[in-house]
């Protein structure tokens, strides 16, 4: 199995919907991007339009003479006055070369960049990103513009195959460092990286972030990053060659390596909340745009209360 994505399956996602059992140009065209909308977009000043209602999309915009005079639900439909740059930052660094269940971390980051930016770009919003982590291109900058093909050029470069074999080199907070001066103020900003780390040291660079933009931060997960399986004395390599022996059936070593993962979350969890950050864990043995989808309904639900 390929540790990339392919270009065509992530173009395909724009129109893909097979395991939700709609029609296939259903799901960014309503339930994902209606539900994206309605979270991080909200309404504009400007009317629009009053359209049927679709899956996903926002009830606190119903149009309730509109719905009582023909009986089917309607919405009313805004145009914010002002265009908004979606910026994704994609981990590619060689840790993302992992996953035990599903498929690997560097393939659904990538997926999960496309799901986003396929339903910004519906929205006419300015879609960007940042590629970093990968010691052989560097990081790699794509200045937020309109239309598919800025979008493809950033999904280019997530299915180019990186340097597996280089030592890792932690580039997240340099390349939050860069988003802080190369990115237009007021953007939306998606963090989509391997976060299993103390976040101390990124909390101040977020914290610049948070000051002129919306961030939202989402951790790729795989279940062997909290829950090791039990197969003996096991030697692990890591990016950077170190060689760690680990019993892997001592139930006391499996306890402390669930606790230490646990407590790095609940850090991540705290500075979110601090920050004001939204935190929209994914995980790699589930389906990305349904997982995309119950984070932003229960992001939306938290909003009407």
């Amino acid at each position: 199995m390929s540790l990339y994505p392919r270009l065509d399956d992530l173009l395909e996602l724009r129109h893909q919907a097979r395991s939700l059992g709609m029609a296939s140009h259903h799901l960014v065209n309503s339930t994902f991007a209606g539900l994206y909308a309605s979270v991080f977009r909200g309404a504009g000043v400007n009317f629009e339009e009053v359209r049927e209602y679709r899956e996903g999309d926002d009830i606190r915009y119903m149009d309730w003479k509109v719905t009582a005079r023909v009986n089917e639900p309607h919405l009313k439909v805004f145009r914010e006055e002002r265009e908004r740059c979606v910026v994704l930052c994609v981990d590619k660094g060689p840790h993302m070369s992992f996953g035990t269940r599903g498929t690997f971390k560097s393939i659904q980051a990538a997926r999960a960049a496309a799901l986003i930016g396929w339903a910004a770009s519906r929205l006419n919003d300015r879609v960007g990103g940042l590629v970093f982590g990968d010691p052989e291109a560097g990081l790699q900058h794509f200045r937020p513009a309109r239309g598919r093909r800025a979008l493809w050029r950033l999904l280019r470069a997530l299915t180019v195959p990186g340097a597996i074999q280089n030592p890792s080199i932690d580039c997240l907070a340099g390349a939050l460092q860069r988003a802080t001066s190369g990115i237009p103020t007021g953007s939306l900003i998606f963090v989509i990286a391997d976060l299993n780390r103390d976040p101390v040291d990124l909390e101040r660079i977020l914290g610049t972030l948070v000051q002129r933009n919306s961030v939202a931060l989402l951790p790729v997960d795989d279940p062997a990053d909290w829950e090791i399986p039990a197969m003996g004395v096991v030697t692990f390599t890591g990016t950077d060659g170190t060689l760690v022996e680990i019993d892997t059936d001592d139930p006391q070593a499996r306890q402390r390596y669930r606790r230490i993962w646990q407590e790095r979350r609940e850090l991540l969890q705290a500075m979110a909340y601090r920050l004001n950050v939204i935190l929209l864990p994914i995980r790699t043995d589930e389906e990305i745009h349904l997982s995309l989808i119950r984070h932003l309904e229960q992001r939306a639900r938290a909003r009407t209360v």
